[in-house]
């Protein structure tokens, strides 16, 4: 259920970093658009947002079409690594298996690029 509502409230805060920071703003209007997901392995819990300088939508699973999935072994890890997302955490959980990037590297430094405005 953390997942879940922590999911949701990353959503929240796109949108409102939307409206509300310049910069994020200015770093959207130049990616265009990004599709990503993040989920857990078995995909009981999963989100993804659709990210374009018209607007942010988001909703509940993982659709195939997306440019960049974060699959995650399961909630508790996703958790530890979410609220601490750095890049090291990133590349130990890669490499001890906890975590799964679907899709291109280089979409995950444009994310970062992004998140960082939050």
């Amino acid at each position: 259920m953390k997942l879940r509502l922590m999911l949701w409230v990353l959503g929240v805060l796109l949108k409102r970093a939307r409206t509300r920071k310049a910069a994020f703003r200015e770093r959207l209007n130049a990616l265009q658009r990004l599709d990503w997901g993040v989920g857990t392995e078995d995909l009981r819990i999963a989100r993804h947002y659709r990210m374009s300088p018209a607007g942010i939508e988001t909703a509940p699973g993982l659709p195939v079409d997306l440019d960049l999935e974060l699959r995650f072994e399961d909630a508790d890890s996703a958790i530890r690594l979410l609220r601490r997302p750095t890049q090291k955490a990133f590349l130990d959980g890669m490499m001890d298996g906890r975590v799964r990037l679907v899709g291109d590297a280089g979409d995950l430094q444009k994310l970062q690029g992004l998140l960082k405005h939050l």
